[in-house]
């Protein structure tokens, strides 16, 4: 997930979250020390590191008469930088995780996400994506029948006067601007045809790259390449998890990528139409090697970069994620699900993830990034933090 603005990222189950998407009126709550959580980090130290300098340079690209609001509070770009600066100060100081717990808890003022409307207080909704790795092929060539495209010609990028946001359209024969085609036009219709980028093997695995953003495909010359984001059709996303729950094909319970995929397998005759039913359709580019970029512009790291909703919560401090996350046997099943804790960095964002009760936690690549992005589900609080003594700054 290039995750750039998509981060459609989300998962096949993000979206199928929405069945609970409500959340709290006022996104941020200020908390005393005393209520804040115990701060310590369960992830590798050199992480967080690399993604606390990351999102530095995104501070940095920043305009600098910016400001931004944490609850009731207001903080100049200035002050954001300068707390991002001291906390990379304190890792580079190399303290053991409960040095580093107890400089953070003195140093930093604490705002708490209120979470769900349907959740208790403080409580959100924590879903997972990851970088799927295919098979791939340049040329249409059995088994790899299935295309990927870059943006076709006809994709026209048009920035909303009122939000500034970009929305994707397309002229008709009147040339008026219309809605960009449907995923079952694109596919059926051959409304992006001369636009192929690369052929996989699956119909599936095509989609859920569509959802996850970016990933990684090996040529049949055994090369591997990076491929990202490039743009979508501006459609809306409908989960195909929600309507299979929906229909009372799966159970919301039992809902995952590895479940719906299965149900996918099990009726090939059902696929098409389901796989049709989610409209959003994206394009893409190949990237360079490395780490996929979040909507900040900035390479996602695995287990410390999340994705949330911008116009929600703030992208531009750190923050403390608190939930759980898979433990697997030798054969990567799921034993049990057990506590996490860790700093991490709203690099992303997903047409999922909405309101101030919903991030997902990029997982990265590889056989536990799959299991634990397909099957995440899981309550928990996410705090942001600032440096204290911003008044006294200023004086």
């Amino acid at each position: 997930m290039n995750l750039l603005k998509h981060r459609t990222f989300l998962l096949l189950l993000a979206g199928l979250l929405m069945l609970f998407n409500g959340c709290a009126k006022a996104p941020l709550t200020k908390v005393s020390q005393g209520e804040a959580p115990t701060f310590n980090d369960d992830a590798q130290i050199a992480t967080l590191l690399t993604a606390a300098v990351r999102h530095l340079h995104y501070l940095n690209k920043l305009p600098s008469d910016a400001s931004y609001s944490l609850g009731t509070d207001t903080y100049p770009i200035s002050w954001l930088r300068e707390s991002m600066n001291s906390f990379i100060d304190i890792l580079k100081q190399d303290p053991n995780r409960d040095e580093l717990a107890r400089i953070v808890t003195e140093n930093y003022t604490v705002y708490q996400a209120v979470g769900r409307e349907d959740f208790a207080q403080g409580e959100m909704l924590f879903t997972g994506y990851y970088e799927p790795f295919l098979q791939g092929s340049l040329n249409k060539e059995t088994p790899y029948l299935y295309p990927l495209y870059s943006p076709p010609s006809t994709l026209l990028w048009i920035k909303d006067p009122k939000t500034g946001k970009t929305l994707f359209k397309r002229r008709d024969q009147y040339n008026q601007l219309q809605p960009f085609w449907t995923r079952k036009e694109i596919e059926e219709n051959g409304q992006a045809a001369g636009s192929e980028l690369v052929y996989v093997k699956d119909p599936v695995d095509a989609f859920i790259l569509h959802v996850q953003g970016s990933g990684k495909i090996q040529l049949t010359d055994g090369s591997i390449r990076s491929i990202h984001y490039a743009a979508s059709n501006g459609l809306e996303y409908l989960s195909i998890g929600k309507l299979l729950v929906d229909q009372g094909k799966i159970t919301l319970e039992e809902a995952s990528i590895p479940t719906i995929r299965a149900y996918l397998v099990g009726h090939p005759e059902e696929q098409t139409a389901i796989l049709h039913h989610n409209s959003k359709f994206i394009f893409f580019n190949w990237a360079p090697a490395g780490d996929p970029v979040g909507s900040i512009g900035e390479p996602l790291v695995a287990g410390r970069s999340i994705a949330i909703d911008p116009d929600v919560l703030p992208q531009q401090t750190l923050a403390f994620l608190i939930s759980s996350k898979p433990e697997l046997d030798s054969k990567g099943n799921i034993l049990r699900w057990v506590p996490m804790q860790r700093f991490v960095f709203p690099q992303d964002t997903g047409s999922a993830i909405k309101g101030a009760g919903r991030a997902d936690l990029y997982w990265g690549s590889g056989s536990y990034a799959k299991t634990a992005a397909g099957s995440m589900k899981e309550k928990g609080e996410l705090y942001f933090l600032i440096k204290n003594n911003f008044e006294k700054e200023k004086q």
